[in-house]
C-alpha cells in the first residue's frame, strides 16, 4: 500500500503539470486580454483610454509578455503559494479569494453531509421494501428532484419568501458582516442562513444518490450469496450490512474525486441566484472578464482537488472492497 501510494503521489506532479498548461491555454483562447475587454466595455459606454496608458498597464500587468514566459511567471507563484495578481480586484488573488473559499467550503460539506443523512436511509428503504407504497412514493419524490433544476427551485423559494413572508432569503450573512474578516459572530450567521441554500442544492443531489443506491443495493441483493446468507438462517440486518451494503457504496466512494472540486466552485447558478458570496459567481465573472489569473487558480485548484480526491477514494476502496488489491500485487 505504502509502495502504491508514493507511486500515485509521483504520477501526481506530471499530471499537475500537464493540467496547468492545459488550464493556461484554455485561459488564454478567448481573443485579446482583460485589458482589451475592460476597454471595449468602457468604448461601449462612451468613453476611451489612451493608448499609452493602455500599453502601461499592459507592460505593468505582464500581458505584453510572450505567453511562455506569462506561464512560467504564474506557474512558479504557484509553487510558492501565489495565486497571482487579480486585474478587475487590484489585489492579489489569494485576499480575494479568501473568505469566500471559507464559505464555499462550509456550504458544500454541509451539503454533501445533508445529501448522505437524508439519501442513505431512504436508498436503503427502498431497496429492501421493492414496489412497497413507500418505494413509489420515495421513487415520485425522487423523480421530482432530479427534474427540477436547482435555480428554478432558488427562484420559486425567493418568490414565496417574499410574497409569504415579506422577506429575502438571498445572502449568506446578515448585512453588517458583508466584507468583514471571519469572526465568531458571522460565523454563526452564515449557520442561520446556511439551511437554505443547503436545502436547494442538495435536493438534486439527494435525489440522484437514493436512485443510484436503490439501484446498486437491489442488484446486490439478488446475488447467490445474499441468499445463501439467508437460507443459513442470518438476521436481515446482518445479511444486508455485512457484504451488500459495502459493495453499493463503491461508487460513492469513487466519487470522492468528483465531490472535492464542490468544496471550492459550489453551485455557481444557485449562488448566483441566491446572491451568495461563495466562489461560483467570482470564477464566472473572473471568465466573463478574462482576469486569467483569479479564473486559473480556481481551475488549478479544482484540478488539484480532482487528482487528490481520486487517490483518497482508491485508498478507501482498497479498504472497503477486499477483492481489490493495490500495490506490488495488483497485477497478479
Amino acid at each position: 500500500m505504502l509502495s502504491y501510494v508514493i507511486r500515485r503521489c509521483l504520477t501526481m506532479i506530471p499530471t499537475l503539470i500537464a493540467i496547468s498548461v492545459v488550464v493556461f491555454v484554455i485561459i488564454q483562447l478567448p481573443p485579446g486580454d482583460y485589458l482589451t475587454s475592460q476597454l471595449a466595455e468602457m468604448q461601449s459606454q462612451g468613453e476611451n483610454m489612451p493608448q499609452a496608458q493602455l500599453e502601461h498597464l499592459r507592460q505593468q500587468y505582464g500581458l505584453d509578455r510572450p505567453l511562455w514566459e506569462q506561464y512560467l511567471f504564474w506557474a512558479w507563484g504557484l509553487l510558492q503559494g501565489d495565486l497571482g495578481w487579480s486585474f478587475e480586484y487590484n489585489l492579489p488573488v489569494n485576499d480575494v479569494i479568501g473568505d469566500r473559499v471559507l464559505l464555499t467550503f462550509i456550504v458544500s460539506f454541509a451539503t454533501i453531509i445533508f445529501t448522505w443523512i437524508i439519501a442513505f436511509p431512504i436508498g436503503i428503504y427502498s431497496a429492501t421494501h421493492k414496489y412497497s407504497w413507500g418505494d413509489h412514493g420515495l421513487t415520485l419524490l425522487g423523480f421530482l428532484g432530479l427534474a427540477t433544476p436547482n435555480f428554478l427551485l432558488a427562484l420559486v423559494m425567493l418568490y414565496f419568501a417574499n410574497v409569504w413572508f415579506g422577506t429575502s432569503i438571498g445572502g449568506l450573512v446578515d448585512p453588517e458582516f458583508v466584507d468583514q474578516p471571519m469572526s465568531w459572530a458571522k460565523f454563526v450567521s452564515v449557520l442561520e442562513h446556511m439551511w437554505i441554500p443547503v436545502l436547494i442544492i442538495g435536493t438534486s443531489g439527494t435525489a440522484a444518490m437514493i436512485r443510484r443506491l436503490r439501484a446498486n443495493l437491489l442488484d446486490e441483493l439478488r446475488k447467490p450469496y445474499v441468499v445463501t446468507a439467508r437460507a443459513k438462517g442470518l438476521p436481515p440486518h446482518r445479511v444486508l450490512v455485512k457484504y451488500p451494503l459495502r459493495v453499493a457504496l463503491i461508487p460513492f466512494v469513487a466519487d470522492i474525486g468528483n465531490l472535492l472540486p464542490e468544496f471550492i466552485s459550489g453551485a455557481a447558478l444557485v449562488s448566483v441566484v441566491l446572491s451568495l458570496p461563495t466562489t461560483g459567481p467570482m470564477l464566472v465573472r473572473a471568465l466573463q472578464t478574462q482576469d486569467m489569473y483569479l479564473a486559473g487558480s480556481f481551475l488549478m485548484l479544482e484540478a488539484t482537488l480532482v487528482v487528490i480526491g481520486t487517490l483518497v477514494s482508491d485508498i478507501l476502496l482498497g479498504f472497503l472492497d477486499p477483492r481489490i488489491r493495490l500495490g506490488a500485487g495488483a497485477e497478479r
